[in-house]
């Protein structure tokens, strides 16, 4: 663990100390700050030493704050790698220097960079670990759902073994600040801070199924490029039992959200839409095949990315069905591309409003309408119509209640990318284990709770689950 330390009166926290303490701790694990006491600051500090203590320790990124009387001995007792402090002591006499003589410790003068940003530090500030959710109380008061049974439920995930097919994408965060508008065209002039990539797509619908503990097996194409190591090795360290099938005529899929200030400014994205050739499809069957006897579900991710042709889909659903094996589906649309209902007869579907409304050709009829059309057209079992900030609207007719709904959980939610893939995968494992539309809904809207609070596209875990479900 590499450790930093930054040491200072702090009388006022200003953006000058926010960037210099943000850009200490960019270099190490673990930032440690010092506060100079009342009787080493002496005229220098014009705040008492516990409240200035007390404001630094409520910065999310500071590791430690301990208060120092002696410079020198706090060091001999911190041991840091890295000693930071603002580029205007460069030329000054500092006592740190007696401290570095002997030992590999480093010090550095610099302040960061004006509007210095750290995609660890992004999301250290932005991803709340412990959050509460407005639990439905009416909801599971309605459908007789109790704590000990969910608590029942999750334990039996890593009985089961789940199979991932589909579309496989690299999610790219890329942070920028903004330097202005070109003279030359009309156009906006960015600089590059950072950047972060994610497993998106069918990936992390099968990082999803792995952390929560599912035996998992994803089955997907890629290009044959850089791409393909990264997901490659991200899939093995999430403990995925991965068939990626090189295909050399095509491109993995890359899509990149350029953000300002965490939001984004643009989307850009590196794909093909083609269908995957006969003999590809075939090389997948054959895989199915071989494991189709150790499998408890299937979840088909569809991006529209051309992993799951409409043949390969049918015969997927076809083996699914001879096996009785529990099957699930997503289909996500771009602009007018796609269709849910072109998955038929499976277990569960999870499309948004708008991937709905596609499928069935109706714009302006109500929500229920709308879904029993779909649950019609599909012949799906079960359908959660994803609502964005309006929560899930659920279709089931092996209930006495037929329809419900579900507020969203998350009512403050800072990013909402792959919150439907974590419905979806909840969902389908807790409606396998319950045969139960509403406790696996329930859930479902709680993992969607916990990814929106996540910056990035990344797994959620059995222990996030669990320690909400506790405190309900």
């Amino acid at each position: 663990m590499k450790k930093v330390f930054v040491s200072g009166n702090f009388n006022i926290i200003h953006p000058g100390h926010i960037r210099l303490l943000k850009y200490a701790k960019s270099l190490g694990n673990k930032l440690i700050v010092g506060i100079y006491t009342d009787k080493n600051s002496k005229s220098n500090a014009f705040i008492k030493e516990k409240l200035r203590l007390s404001n630094v320790k409520d910065l999310s990124f500071v590791d430690e704050v301990i208060l120092v009387n002696n410079t020198l001995k706090t060091l001999n007792l911190v041991k840091p790698d890295l000693i930071v402090k603002g580029k205007e002591f460069r030329d000054k006499k500092n006592i740190e220097q007696k401290y570095i003589r002997n030992k590999s410790c480093k010090l550095i003068f610099s302040s960061g960079p004006a509007n210095y940003f750290s995609t660890k530090l992004f999301e250290k500030d932005t991803n709340i670990k412990k959050f509460q959710i407005n639990t439905p109380k009416n909801f599971l008061t309605r459908h007789g759902i109790k704590k000990e049974k969910i608590l029942e439920l999750l334990s039996k995930i890593n009985n089961l073994k789940t199979l991932v097919i589909g579309d496989i994408i690299v999610d790219e965060y890329v942070s920028c600040d903004l330097l202005g508008s070109s003279n030359e065209e009309p156009c906006l002039v960015l600089n590059k801070l950072d950047s972060k990539k994610f497993i998106g797509g069918s990936g992390i619908v099968a990082s999803h199924a792995s952390n929560l503990g599912s035996n998992t097996r994803l089955i997907s194409v890629t290009g044959n490029d850089t791409s393909r190591t990264f997901l490659k090795n991200q899939l093995n360290k999430n403990k995925i039992k991965t068939f990626l099938i090189n295909d050399p005529s095509r491109k993995t899929t890359v899509k990149q959200r350029f953000k300002i200030d965490n939001r984004s400014i643009i989307k850009i994205s590196s794909l093909m839409q083609d269908p995957i050739s006969k003999n590809i499809q075939d090389q997948i069957i054959k895989i199915i095949k071989k494991n189709i006897n150790d499998i408890d579900l299937i979840i088909l991710s569809d991006f529209n990315y051309g992993c799951l042709p409409q043949r390969l889909v049918n015969i997927i659903i076809k083996l699914a069905k001879s096996k009785k094996i529990f099957i699930a589906a997503d289909s996500q649309s771009s602009s007018q591309t796609g269709d849910i209902a072109r998955f038929k007869n499976v277990n569960l579907i999870t499309p948004t409003e708008k991937e709905a409304r596609l499928s069935v050709k109706n714009h302006t009829d109500g929500l229920i309408t709308m879904i029993e059309s779909l649950k019609k057209i599909s012949k799906a079992n079960n359908v959660i119509l994803t609502l964005g900030s309006e929560g899930i609207l659920i279709k089931s007719n092996k209930n006495k209640i037929h329809t419900d709904r579900i507020e969203a959980l998350n009512k403050s939610p800072k990013d909402v990318a792959g919150s439907g893939d974590a419905l979806l995968v909840i969902s389908s494992l807790i409606l396998l284990l319950s045969k139960n539309i509403w406790i696996a809904s329930f859930l479902g809207s709680v993992a969607s709770a916990i990814q929106c609070n996540n910056i990035g596209n990344k797994p959620i875990s059995i222990d996030e689950l669990l320690n909400l479900i506790k405190e309900m």
